[in-house]
């Protein structure tokens, strides 16, 4: 099935159309690099990528059927609706680990000169995320429990956005925010915040997936078919960029340059930032079916997820490759 799958001989006429619903971020690259170099199109694909700016309304949009598959990090908000039926998990996309930067704790200047200088230090101070329990509010939750402070003692403001987050990182009217690097990069790079750390190298998890409603996730050809396009895209993904990243970052060479180009198209970013935006992703797309079930169990003891539900329930075992 997989081999009929990624056949280049799938006539156009025949293409199964599905719209994707995915952030201008390097955690997606896998869909980048199948949609630019025609894996969804040689699987018998016709995708329309439909790019958000927060992780949330992927969940809630993939949910009411405006768009046919999610890609993106967890979010209390996924999780609530797949607690309740209406989405399954098919699939892995990026994970926090150490080497590979990908969301990071930035300081504002001013917060940095009066003393916020690592990750421990947001202990009591003002920090922006884009939504209560996205993904960034999760891995400052993971912070405080690391260096034993409580998360109530962070003053979290949701700004519903990481263009929100990166304009009041910048505008000083918050301490610090928790951003993905390729948006935090224009900032460092201008002198308007400090990096504090990574999250990968403080602490690894799961952070995406790829998730469908029941109604998407029951169309086996259909889900066959784009998780076969893009275990083609992680598989050369991992060999050739994340293979060969030291410290932190990838080469430019005849080998990578392709690839980071179409990263850089899809992101809207220059390829010398791109280099270090490298998010780690399993090379045969496996998801971490453990650090889920700690993800759904932490958030629900927070109060932010419905109790009554495992990891069990919302993944989609005809698709997904444990770890």
């Amino acid at each position: 099935m997989l081999a009929l799958a990624v056949s280049p001989d799938a006539r156009a006429g025949d293409a199964l159309k599905a719209r994707v619903g995915v952030l201008r971020l390097s955690s997606s690259a896998p869909v980048f690099i199948a949609q630019d170099k025609g894996y969804f199109r040689d699987a018998g694909l016709d995708i329309e990528l439909k790019f958000f700016d927060a992780a949330q309304p992927i969940a809630v949009a993939t949910a009411s059927g405006d768009i046919d598959f999610g890609i993106t990090a967890f979010t209390a908000g996924l999780y609530n609706l797949a607690g309740k039926g209406t989405l399954k998990v098919i699939g892995g996309m990026s994970r926090e680990k150490a080497g590979y930067p990908l969301i990071g704790y930035f300081a504002s200047n001013s917060a940095y000169a009066a003393g916020l200088k690592t990750p421990k230090d947001l202990a009591g101070k003002r920090v922006a995320v884009t939504q209560v329990g996205s993904s960034f509010h999760y891995s400052l939750g993971l912070l405080a429990d690391k260096y034993g402070f409580k998360l109530s003692d962070v003053k979290v403001l949701p700004l519903q956005s990481l263009s929100n987050a990166a304009a009041a990182l910048k505008g000083e009217t918050v301490d610090a925010a928790l951003l993905p690097v390729s948006t935090a990069r224009t900032l460092m790079d201008a002198g308007g915040a400090k990096l504090l750390g990574w999250v990968g190298d403080e602490t690894p998890w799961q952070l995406g997936a790829v998730f469908a409603s029941p109604k998407t996730s029951a169309d086996k050809p259909l889900v066959t078919k784009l998780l076969a396009a893009l275990a083609r895209a992680d598989r050369e993904y991992h060999d050739v960029i994340l293979a060969a990243v030291v410290d932190g970052k990838a080469p430019v060479n005849d080998k990578t340059k392709p690839l980071l180009e179409i990263i850089a198209k899809y992101t809207n970013l220059p390829v010398e930032q791109v280099v270090g935006n490298c998010a780690y992703i399993d090379p045969d797309g496996k998801l971490d079916i453990k650090n889920v079930g700690n993800q759904i169990s932490w958030l629900q003891e927070q109060g932010f997820v419905d109790k009554g539900f495992t990891a069990d329930a919302i993944i989609a075992k005809d698709y997904v490759k444990p770890d």
